[in-house]
């Protein structure tokens, strides 16, 4: 057992059999290899053979800097982990009741971006997730259903995998379960007695706020602004009203384990408490969730971590801003959310990456259909982009990478500067997708126009192009496995959207090709507006109509209302 009477901290980094199953973890693990391959290259500048490595003076050091929100300080601060090189982070997972909405979804893909971009700066990163199996909700849904609690936080733990994995998050180094960690649990617990910071009530524990002096630092809040505390009831055995559970006696139909003080499960609060210490120790670089944990989750955790070791210090406090359905927190108890997998029925998984990462981390974003179909629309010109790059390249033998244009050069440049900038400036990721309009620009305009099909070195232009955006997605966790897959899968989501098949498209097309040949050009008309309020656009070129998945013009008239 992980001995945390004695502030443990590990050995770095640590494995664990409670990490996903084998199959998913060996599928990630190849991902995570490729992943730091390709990445860890991009730094460096190897895409176009400037100066030597690519490299600009200077500029290997600045890459190495990022700065990151603290909510413990209020402001931005220089990344400096207390081992050179590695990074411990600890994120709080999901309570696994129920599948997983789009709040959700911001929380882990924020972290993933992060953990890419570490990653990317050669960092050794031990990323623990846990999952809440233990809880008042998982029992009263599981009664609800009649099932075992803890059977049916295992089922969706398993869903969120699935979640998680559609939207390109990696996975952590370990995924730690409550149930599986009582004992780490337990000997925390006594640790706080045992230095006076908790207190007995029949077979309950309770955390004493009053003997933490600096409880609050964290959200602000003062001892006497602070309400009894989410997940419990207000109880008349507490000393203070601020108080929390450590231990919660048995009740009758709830799973229980034994312990020094009765049988019963464990509060909310210690859980992650327990488990960041067993896998991180008591001092680590990076605490993360969403900004709804600030308080009470994540101020009793100091309190906790605090009260049982002297020595706990966590460097970094990273929270994310919510999502919101008309300008109201989205949440599974206000009853106003889409679960991810509401989502991806009707938009591709990359597409709602796009949308969350398309506002800055901490701020708020709203959650509506104009944003989820703008965001589908871009990713498709993307990834239509890149693929014409391939397949030109691919079709011309392009095989080095040795003799760039300037223009291109300087395309490139300019681009990865923005980019490393805003990602090291607390991860400003919605300045790297606006960054990448001037290289799509460009390589569209190469592979279109009079001008660029006569461009010198064309096809090596557009195979830099492709590799510098390409990683700059990997980053982002925007690269799909393919273009072509991604393409299809894009277009068959705006026909289940448009609730048309891909034969009445066609079918369309032929139709409306007949009126324009026969100068019916009213019907013609008609026809091309009856598809595009349906969100698909049609383009026409010498070599026939073709069609794409686009905003419905129904709102693209509301978006230009509002900008």
């Amino acid at each position: 057992m992980l001995n945390l009477l004695k502030c443990y901290k590990p050995s770095f980094p640590l494995c664990s059999s409670t990490s996903i199953c084998a199959s998913k973890a060996l599928i990630f693990t190849q991902t995570h290899k490729i992943f730091t391959k390709n990445l860890q290259k991009s730094t460096t500048r190897t895409y176009c053979g400037v100066s030597g490595n690519g490299e600009r003076k200077g500029e290997s050091s600045k890459l190495k800097e990022l700065w990151l929100y603290n909510t413990m300080s209020k402001r931005k601060e220089l990344f400096k982990p207390k081992v050179e090189g590695q990074v411990g982070m600890y994120v709080c997972g999901v309570t696994a009741y129920d599948f997983s909405h789009i709040g959700h979804a911001r929380v882990y893909v924020s972290v993933d971006v992060l953990f890419r971009y570490l990653r990317v700066l050669g960092y050794e990163v031990n990323y623990v997730r846990n999952f809440t199996d233990v809880d008042d909700k998982i029992i009263s849904r599981a009664n609800q259903l009649g099932e075992d609690p803890i059977g049916l936080s295992k089922r969706f733990c398993e869903e969120f995998h699935q979640d998680m994995e559609d939207l390109h998050c990696l996975p952590p180094s370990v995924e730690p379960r409550v149930s599986d960690h009582i004992s780490h649990i337990i000997d925390m617990i006594k640790q706080i007695l045992d230095n006076g910071c908790a207190y007995k009530t029949d077979a309950d524990v309770y955390f004493a706020v009053d003997k933490f002096p600096h409880y609050g630092r964290l959200s602000g809040r003062k001892i006497g602004d602070n309400r009894a505390g989410e997940r419990v009831a207000i109880d008349t055995r507490k000393k203070n009203p601020a108080d929390f559970a450590l231990w919660k006696s048995a009740k009758e139909g709830e799973p229980f384990w034994e312990s020094p003080w009765g049988p019963g499960r464990p509060g909310w609060h210690i859980e992650c408490s327990a488990m960041s210490a067993a896998y991180l120790g008591y001092s680590f670089d990076i605490h993360g969730g969403g900004m709804d944990l600030i308080f009470p989750h994540h101020e009793n955790e100091i309190a906790q971590n605090c009260a049982a070791c002297d020595k706990s210090d966590i460097s970094y406090w990273i929270h994310n801003g919510f999502v919101t359905i008309d300008s109201e927190k989205m949440s599974k108890s206000l009853g106003n959310f889409f679960t991810i997998r509401q989502v991806i029925d009707l938009y591709h998984p990359l597409a709602l990456r796009h949308f969350l990462i398309g506002t800055h981390y901490r701020s708020p974003i709203n959650y509506s259909d104009l944003q989820l179909e703008s965001a589908s629309e871009r990713i498709f010109y993307i990834y239509q982009t890149l693929h014409d790059c391939e397949d030109f390249v691919s079709q011309n033998n392009v095989t080095s990478m040795g003799n760039i244009p300037p223009q291109t050069i300087d395309c490139i440049n300019n681009f990865e500067d923005i980019l490393f900038t805003a990602m090291s400036d607390d991860l400003h990721t919605p300045d790297v997708l606006a960054a990448l309009s001037d290289p799509l620009k460009t390589a569209n305009d190469l592979l279109h126009t009079k001008q660029g099909k006569k461009a010198l070195l064309r096809r090596e232009s557009l195979g830099a192009l492709e590799k510098t955006m390409r990683n700059a997605l990997t980053i982002l966790g925007l690269m799909p496995t393919g273009y072509t897959e991604a393409l299809q899968q894009l277009k068959e989501k705006a026909l289940k959207r448009a609730k048309l098949t891909k034969e009445e498209v066609l079918s369309k097309i032929a139709e409306r090709n007949t009126s324009r040949k026969n100068k019916e050009y009213e019907k013609s008309d008609a026809i091309r507006k009856e598809l595009a309020a349906a969100g698909i656009a049609l383009m026409d070129s010498p070599e026939g109509t073709k069609w794409r998945p686009a905003i419905p013009s129904g709102l693209q008239e509301q978006l230009a209302a509002t900008t």
